[in-house]
């Protein structure tokens, strides 16, 4: 588990404080930059376009790319960036940069998801890669203990500059374990040859031509499912993160609950990496999927209901769907292609994602400018994950079906 541990960390740095951080702080960081309504918008949409860009990006030239350099170079860049949020007040300039690390943290994610599906052994690559996907969750919670001990003591600038020191350590990690990774793999290039490769039995070609990779999702069921459901995860808990503290500023509730949920976001999405992970090596990826989407439904429709009493219960929802998420899906897809091509479609999976983060963002906006309230934006992210929950009873009843015909040939 030493490769999922590092590059959770690598997670925390990308996604948990590239992605998420100004989620967490942008109400305070408002007490001294004249951020609108509109520019939260814009930054939202604006950022759910470059993830989108660097997964596209990654998808169709990644595979000509060391792994090894990917990874490196997207925690540094990163590291700097997150340095640089400190530093600057331009509504314009935070986009770019807040931009630019959606993008580092999507070309992340999907180098990630090649090194562990190649060196993960089958019967565990959902479990690692949730595991690994879990440190979005850590970064969650160890933005919640930002807000309480930083923030109030240092201000909002020295969480940034926080995490960018965090960033530097995991940078450090990180080409230590490549190091050994790329040692052990020169041991076995040189030793006999053997079939425990993790790529052993898997039909797909080792990487898909650019050209042909949409035409392989339009077609291969599981790549196709796999792309719709980030669309929709995208659309529900883009502007559900996006848009959580605004709209707990906008109740009137204090800016520690906002802390103490993203806390408690943090908790659910550390064990729920684990343990949805563990269920879809053993039960079977949509079994997996059903329980994390029912449960984040339940939790939300407990939020609208009540918004002042339930924002925990929303945020242990949230942490429970998120962060498996990934890990899930990416194992689910390495079922049916090797490692490179497991890279590729999940890199098409956050471009469908972003897509929907995108959309989601700007309808949110919208919503808020013309209600000038966000409930019915909440409403409306209940009713998408109301409809995840409806297309993975569709896809266990087509497995069934399938398994069905194929016990009674």
């Amino acid at each position: 588990m030493r490769i999922a541990a590092t590059f959770g960390l690598n997670q925390i740095v990308s996604h948990g404080f590239g992605v998420f951080l100004f989620a967490a702080l942008v109400p305070l960081m408002r007490e001294d930059i004249a951020l609108t309504h509109w520019h939260l918008a814009t930054i939202g949409a604006v950022s759910q376009l470059a993830y989108l860009g660097g997964a596209l990006l990654l998808g169709v030239i990644g595979h000509r790319l060391s792994s090894a350099t990917l990874a490196l170079g997207t925690g540094t860049i990163s590291t700097g960036l997150l340095f640089t949020m400190s530093q600057v007040q331009d509504p314009l300039i935070i986009t770019i940069v807040l931009a630019t690390l959606a993008a580092s943290a999507a070309i992340s994610w999907g180098t990630i998801v090649e090194i562990i599906s190649r060196c993960a052994k089958p019967e565990q690559c959902s479990t690692q890669l949730s595991c690994a996907g879990s440190g979005t969750a850590w970064g969650y919670g160890i933005n919640g203990l930002l807000i309480l001990v930083v923030v109030p003591s240092l201000g909002w600038q020295a969480s940034w500059q926080a995490a960018a020191a965090f960033g530097v350590f995991v940078v450090v990690m990180t080409w230590r374990l490549l190091a050994s990774i790329s040692g052990d793999e020169a041991r076995k290039t040189a030793g006999p040859a053997t079939n425990s490769s993790a790529d052993t039995n898997i039909p797909a070609a080792n990487t898909i031509a650019a050209k042909k990779l949409f035409s392989v999702i339009i077609n291969e069921r599981t790549a196709l499912f796999s792309c719709v459901i980030c669309f929709l995860v995208g659309l529900s808990a883009m502007p559900f993160a996006t848009w959580f503290n605004t709209y707990l500023d906008e109740l009137g509730l204090p800016a520690a609950l906002g802390g103490y949920t993203w806390g408690i976001v943090g908790l659910s999405g550390m064990v729920a990496g684990f343990v949805a992970g563990f269920i879809a090596d053993r039960m079977g990826h949509a079994i997996a999927l059903l329980v994390i989407f029912s449960g984040f439904g339940m939790c939300l429709a407990c939020f609208i209901y009540q918004p002042s009493r339930y924002a925990l219960i929303a945020g242990f929802g949230y942490g429970l769907m998120y962060f498996p998420v990934w890990g899930i899906l990416a194992g689910w897809i390495r079922q049916r292609f090797s490692s490179t091509a497991t890279m590729q479609i999940s890199s098409i999976c956050m471009v469908t994602s972003g897509l929907g983060g995108a959309l989601g963002n700007l309808l949110a906006g919208y919503i808020r400018e013309v209600s000038g309230s966000l409930d019915l934006v909440y409403l409306a992210i209940t009713m998408v994950v109301l409809l995840l929950v409806l297309l993975m009873i569709f896809i266990i009843c087509l497995d069934l079906k399938k398994n069905q015909a194929v016990t009674i040939g």
